[in-house]
């Protein structure tokens, strides 16, 4: 049997892709992917989230949820357009939240505010969260920790921390999203991805951003979730159809995907 794949962070619906969004779905499906998971970044990223589901509702399946570096002075509108979403219908996940102290601290606060905001509606839907940590994964760690209720799961999404972050966020319950940096020779990932438990392992590509090698610095997309996938079934010492197999299967469990993969 053909491996399959899920692809559980992609911004599929953004302007990159606007030129050759069919073939790149096309080349998706060719490569095994059986669901992409789109994130969502604010208000502006919406509607062409939700066309994208519509035209695909098998494939493109969408989160509700609000950036960190989308939070501002008046994040608060956002985050009133998130909660109506939420309340209306179903999301696969509250997603993309989370922190970054990469670009911008002006707004720290807000973000740590906005966080505890999502875990609660989260809580309230029974949706896993999708967490963007950029530069914050201890801090992230530390914010989520007391939140912790036997219930709530999710993934800390392009995961780049330590061995000691890895085993924490295991035991929470959570997932470690793995993308094109575990190809990048100087990621540090080599050393720690054969430390990780293979049932807290999913796989991602976070498109357009954060091609795998050898696509580096170009856009990336689902279709290339295969390398990546090579590249940690070597670190693992284990096939790609093994990878595979528990991959697809740990993203179903957080997800809650109840489709075999003879329904894809």
């Amino acid at each position: 049997m053909a491996n399959f794949w899920i692809d559980t962070h992609a911004h599929i619906y953004k302007e990159e892709f606007q030129l050759d969004r069919v073939d790149m779905l096309a080349r998706s499906t060719k490569a095994g992917m059986a669901r992409i998971y789109m994130p969502n970044i604010d208000h502006t990223s919406i509607d062409d989230m939700m066309e994208l589901e519509a035209k695909n509702p098998t494939t493109c399946i969408p989160m509700m949820g609000l950036h960190p570096c989308s939070v501002k002075r008046d994040f608060e509108k956002e985050l009133y357009q998130v909660e109506a979403w939420l309340s209306k219908r179903k999301f696969a996940a509250v997603g993309e939240m989370g922190t970054d102290l990469y670009w911008d601290k002006t707004f720290w606060d807000q973000q740590k505010e906005a966080f505890l905001i999502q875990v609660e509606w989260a809580k309230k839907y029974e949706l896993p969260i999708v967490i963007h940590c950029r530069e914050s994964l201890q801090e992230t760690i530390e914010l989520l920790e007391p939140l912790l209720n036997g219930k709530l799961t999710g993934v800390f999404h392009c995961f780049s921390g330590s061995i000691e972050q890895a085993k924490r966020i295991a035991d929470m319950g959570f997932y470690v999203g793995l993308g094109g940096v575990a190809t990048f020779k100087k990621s540090g990932l080599e050393d720690i991805i054969p430390t990780i438990d293979l049932e807290n392992i999913v796989l991602e590509t976070d498109c357009p951003y954060l091609a795998p090698v050898p696509h580096r610095g170009k856009r990336n997309e689902p279709a290339y979730i295969p390398l990546i996938a090579q590249k940690i079934a070597e670190l693992k010492k284990i096939t790609l159809e093994e990878l595979s197999h528990i991959t697809v299967s740990n993203s179903k469990k957080l997800f809650n995907d109840p489709y075999e993969l003879s329904d894809y």
